[in-house]
C-alpha cells in the first residue's frame, strides 16, 4: 500500500471548538487543536479533512513518551461523540508518564462529513485496505503532531486502538514509525454488527488477510486483548487473525479474556481495572513505567 499525501496544517487553541464543547480536564492538562490531513477512500476519491486532536499529559515538563490512543467505528452515527476523549483510559497512561493524543478522526465528529474514507464497501465485498491506508495516514499525521511538543520524548512511543481503532493501530504498526516502542490492539477488527450477524463480522477471511499483510512488516512488539463475548468478532475469528499475524511475522501476545458484560467488545470502554493489569504488565516489559508514579 502506498504512502499518501499529507496535507499538515495547526488551529490554535480551541478556538474552532462549538460552545457546546466538553468541559476540559484540568487535572490532566487536556487541550484540543486540529490538523488537516489529505486521505483517498474506497473509491479512489482524495480530500483534505479535519482530524481533531485531544490532548492530555502529566505535570511537569517531561520529556514524555507518547501514546496515541485510536477510537473505534460507530454503526450509525459517527457525529457522535462530537470529539473523542477516553478520559479515564488517558488517566491510567498519563498516570505513568504518558502524553496522551487522541485523534478524532476524519469522518467523525463535529468535523464529520459525507466523506467517508473509512468506509469498506457492502457487507459481500468488502476492501479493508483503504480503510488501514487512511487511518494509519492520519495517526501518522497525529503522531507527527506529537513529536513536535517541546513536552514529549519522541524516541518513545507507544500506540493503542480498540476496534476499528485497534486495526488502524496495527496497520500502523506495520508502516514501523520512527521512535515506535509497542503497540496494544483491543478487540481490532472491523465488519460486526451485533444486531444483524452477531459475532461474525463480514467478510472475516479478507480481515485475516489484512492481519497477514501488516505481521510482515511489523516490528515493535504488540499485546492483543480480546474477550469471549466479543458480539462484533467472536473468539474463532479474532484467533485466526491473530495467528495469520504471527505466521507472516508478526509478534503479538493474545489474551481471550472471559465474557465481559452483555458485549466484552466494551472491555476497553468499561472494563479498564481489568485490562490495567496485563497492560500495566506489557508496557513494563518495553521499559516504561508499569506502576502509577508518585507525586
Amino acid at each position: 500500500m502506498r504512502p499518501l499525501l499529507l496535507c499538515f496544517c495547526l488551529l490554535a487553541g480551541n478556538a474552532f471548538l462549538p460552545a457546546h464543547a466538553q468541559q476540559l480536564a484540568h487535572d490532566l492538562h487536556e487541550s484540543v487543536t486540529a490538523i488537516d490531513v489529505k486521505v483517498k477512500d474506497i473509491y479512489g476519491r482524495e480530500e483534505t479533512g479535519k482530524v481533531v486532536v485531544t490532548q492530555f499529559k502529566p505535570d511537569g515538563d517531561g520529556p514524555f513518551p507518547i501514546v496515541i490512543l485510536n477510537h473505534g467505528r460507530s454503526p450509525t452515527n459517527r457525529a457522535d461523540p462530537p470529539r473523542f476523549r477516553y478520559t479515564r483510559q488517558a488517566r491510567f497512561f498519563t498516570e505513568r508518564g504518558f502524553a496522551v493524543f487522541e485523534p478524532t478522526r476524519i469522518g467523525y465528529g463535529q468535523y464529520g462529513t459525507q466523506f467517508d474514507p473509512e468506509d469498506s464497501g457492502s457487507c459481500s465485498s468488502k476492501d479493508y485496505a483503504p480503510m488501514a491506508e487512511a487511518a494509519s495516514t492520519e495517526i501518522l499525521a497525529v503522531l507527527d503532531y506529537a513529536r513536535q511538543q517541546p513536552y514529549v520524548d519522541p524516541a518513545r512511543v507507544l500506540l493503542v486502538g480498540q476496534s476499528v481503532g485497534g486495526y488502524s493501530t496495527v496497520a500502523t504498526a506495520a508502516r514501523h514509525p520512527a521512535g515506535l516502542i509497542g503497540a496494544i490492539n483491543f478487540a481490532g477488527g472491523s465488519g460486526g454488527d451485533p444486531a444483524t450477524h452477531p459475532g461474525v463480522p463480514c467478510q472475516g477471511n479478507r480481515m485475516a488477510e489484512m492481519y497477514a499483510h501488516f505481521g510482515k512488516t511489523t516490528k515493535a512488539p504488540m499485546l492483543w486483548i480480546y474477550t469471549e463475548n466479543d458480539q462484533y468478532f467472536n473468539p474463532s475469528y479474532s484467533k485466526a487473525w491473530h495467528a495469520a499475524f504471527v505466521k507472516a511475522g508478526g509478534d503479538a501476545d493474545f489474551h481471550l479474556l472471559p465474557p465481559f458484560a452483555k458485549n466484552g467488545h466494551t472491555l476497553f470502554s468499561n472494563g479498564v481495572d481489568i485490562w490495567s493489569p496485563i497492560v500495566a504488565e506489557f508496557i513494563g516489559k518495553l521499559g516504561f513505567n508499569a506502576e502509577p508514579l508518585k507525586h
